[in-house]
């Protein structure tokens, strides 16, 4: 059995109180954080570590889009494009665009599984509007629905092809936040008319993605005084609308968005649809507290959880990775892929 959560680590060498606790909470994903990696070596004897604490083939996650979210660095790792600049190049040569994000993702892939992590939390799919606070900015692949559905597709086969499971974010779009859900509650004024264009990618793709991500942001014209992880009118949108049927994750719990303590967080969210929770401090305790307050995967959630899992467990086709680089190179310069530092 496994409990219908991921947490966040951010520890080079597994503590022995992180090891005891992993092994009687049992999480079902792990989430590495950039005081966590290194070296290649060192991350992969650390991903075996915490299989090894779980007590089975956890699914690793890492925030890995390229650009500014990217947990692992230079110089022990290449630097990738953030997603806007794919679209730069897609509005100049659209098949030039749409290869080059299959190749960017697919070499993500390809360094990810090395190191034995084999979830990433991308593409981003949300669309920027005017006005929004730039925490989305160069993280999307476009200002425009086409292109962040387009792109984003071919960054979801990309690293689904390298064995890699992604997953969608932030459902359902969060190109309209008016602050960043790290530090406060972003509120969405508009109606369904202005709301389609957001919503179009994460319905177009829905099928393809194995896992999705929500967003902490209150839409008025779906609930005006829940949160969407925490709303059942949003999480029901979401499934029926939309039309998503995988695997449907909490942003973190830790982000000042929402309110309450952790226990009060998760409950709600689990309440309102979603099938898992994360939470990313790496605190022992805060873990607990979230664990406590957590069922066991199972029914449809567990099916779905397992959906992923079998993309996470793919042995990827041969790739040659410097032909692709040197490839990713020629569409979008010489900077790409370096290790820089």
């Amino acid at each position: 059995m496994m409990r219908a959560c991921a947490f966040g680590i951010r520890e080079p060498v597994l503590t022995p109180e992180t090891k005891a606790f992993l092994k009687e909470a049992q999480p079902w994903g792990l989430i590495l954080f950039r005081e966590a990696c290194q070296t290649p070596g060192q991350v992969r004897a650390l991903t075996q570590s915490l299989r090894e604490a779980c007590g089975h083939e956890a699914v690793i996650w890492i925030d890995q889009e390229g650009g500014r979210v990217a947990r692992l660095k230079a110089p022990a790792w290449p630097v990738w494009p953030a997603a806007l600049r794919y679209g730069t190049l897609y509005g100049k040569d659209p098949e030039a665009g749409l290869e080059a994000a299959w190749l960017g993702y697919r070499l993500i892939a390809h360094e990810l599984k090395a190191i034995g992590v084999n979830g990433d939390f991308a593409p981003v799919l949300d669309v920027p509007a005017d006005g929004s606070d730039p925490i989305v900015g160069d993280r999307a692949f476009g200002l425009d629905a086409h292109t962040a559905t387009l792109l984003g597709g071919a960054a979801l086969q990309g690293l689904r092809e390298g064995g890699v499971a992604g997953c969608i974010k932030h459902m359902p779009g969060h190109g309209r936040a008016d602050v960043d859900s790290h530090f406060a509650l972003p509120h969405v004024g508009e109606g369904m008319n202005a709301l389609a264009a957001d919503i179009a990618p994460f319905r177009v793709l829905a099928p393809q993605a194995e896992a999705a991500m929500t967003a902490h942001i209150v839409y008025a014209a779906l609930d005006p005084d829940r949160p969407a992880t925490q709303s059942p009118v949003v999480i029901d949108f979401i499934r029926t609308e939309i039309g998503f049927q995988g695997l449907l994750i909490s942003d973190d719990l830790d982000m000042k968005a929402l309110a309450g303590n952790l226990r009060e967080k998760a409950g709600a969210a689990f309440a309102a649809g979603c099938d898992l929770v994360i939470q990313c401090s790496g605190v022992v305790a805060e873990m607990a507290e979230t664990a406590e307050a957590t069922p066991m995967l199972a029914g449809p959630a567990l099916a779905r959880a397992q959906a992923v899992e079998a993309v996470a467990r793919l042995a990827p086709e041969d790739f040659d990775a410097a032909e692709a680089w040197w490839r990713l190179r020629t569409l979008l310069g010489p900077d790409v892929g370096l290790k820089v530092g």
